[in-house]
């Protein structure tokens, strides 16, 4: 199994106010053995070597981290989050990008068997295939892929980060939603495919019309499966919210339709695991995308603890 190794981060506040914790405060490094006491666990992934535009993904777990530690943990409707783990982070080897993914599959097989609820810090969207991969075979699996693209390129030359739904779905995945889709970002033969699987696709507009709509259309074509995956790739926000990614395009959907839309999709009791990809820090502007990326991990976090879906 590629090992987990410490990542070298000091969790703790930074505010000198006493009466302000903050996810510094509360998240600890922690072991697969004690993964379980969590209410979630952390997983850094600092890999970009499968993205298809501009590169910086492999320096979004740390980023992440540290914006993290800086929010305090109060949720209006959710209260204060509960205990969150951290694992540290994955052992990225040298090679093509296929042993990448064999690799980080294996320690996100290692991960979810731990009776935990990952949440992988990314790294490009390559990685998805490896984090939900080991889902498939134990039940009906699905995936919520909340991003611009639809990701199901075919891997005609080996996988990228705009393979990783079509790789999935060729090892047996049941349900495909992509909630946030903009225009003139997609290819038709691609949307085509989507559709012929039987996934659904949800236009960034409509996520702004109506979010609830936006996350009930996703889950519900989902059906019955047993198990839910959700993946958040930050080029789903509009290039004024999130310049450091490797696409960023106008047109996409605000930070705050983006949080909403989380909290509805992670409450569903089904939901497995999380995953916030294409963060690119050297690419940013002022901060903006990285905080973003460790709010979209704090309405996850508040969700999951309370069952907090509005």
């Amino acid at each position: 199994m590629t090992a987990l190794l410490d990542a070298g981060f000091e969790w703790r506040g930074r505010s000198d106010d006493p009466n302000d914790e903050q996810f510094g405060d509360v998240v600890e490094a922690t072991t697969l053995d004690d993964a379980g006491e969590y209410d979630a666990v952390l997983v850094g992934e600092p890999y970009d070597g499968a993205v298809i535009g501009r590169r910086g993904a492999r320096e979004g777990p740390a980023a992440v981290r540290e914006a993290l530690a800086g929010l305090k943990t109060h949720h209006f409707d959710a209260g204060p989050a509960g205990p969150v783990g951290d694992l540290g982070t994955v052992d990225i080897p040298d090679g093509d990008v296929a042993s990448v993914q064999r690799a980080v599959r294996d320690a996100a097989a290692a991960v979810h068997g731990a009776d935990a609820f990952p949440v992988f810090l990314g790294g490009d969207n390559s990685l998805t295939y490896a984090n939900a991969g080991p889902l498939l075979g134990g039940g009906s699996v699905g995936v919520v892929n909340v991003d611009a693209h639809l990701d199901v390129r075919e891997p005609l030359e080996g996988p990228s980060s705009g393979t990783p739904y079509r790789q999935l779905l060729d090892d047996g995945l049941d349900g495909y939603a992509c909630v946030g889709a903009r225009h003139f970002e997609t290819s038709t033969a691609y949307h085509d495919h989507v559709r012929e699987r039987g996934g659904a696709v949800v236009t960034a507009e409509e996520v702004g019309e109506d979010p609830v709509t936006a996350a009930d259309r996703a889950l519900d074509a989902l059906g019955d499966v047993d198990r839910v995956y959700l993946s958040l790739d930050c080029d789903v926000l509009d290039a004024a919210a999130a310049p450091g990614v490797s696409a960023p395009t106008p047109g996409g959907i605000s930070t705050r339709e983006c949080f909403r839309l989380l909290r509805l999709l992670a409450a569903d009791e089904r939901v497995a695991g999380y995953e916030v990809v294409e963060c690119a820090p050297p690419l940013d502007r002022d901060g903006l995308t990285v905080a973003a990326a460790a709010r979209a991990v704090a309405h996850v976090l508040a969700a999951r603890g309370a069952g907090v879906g509005a």
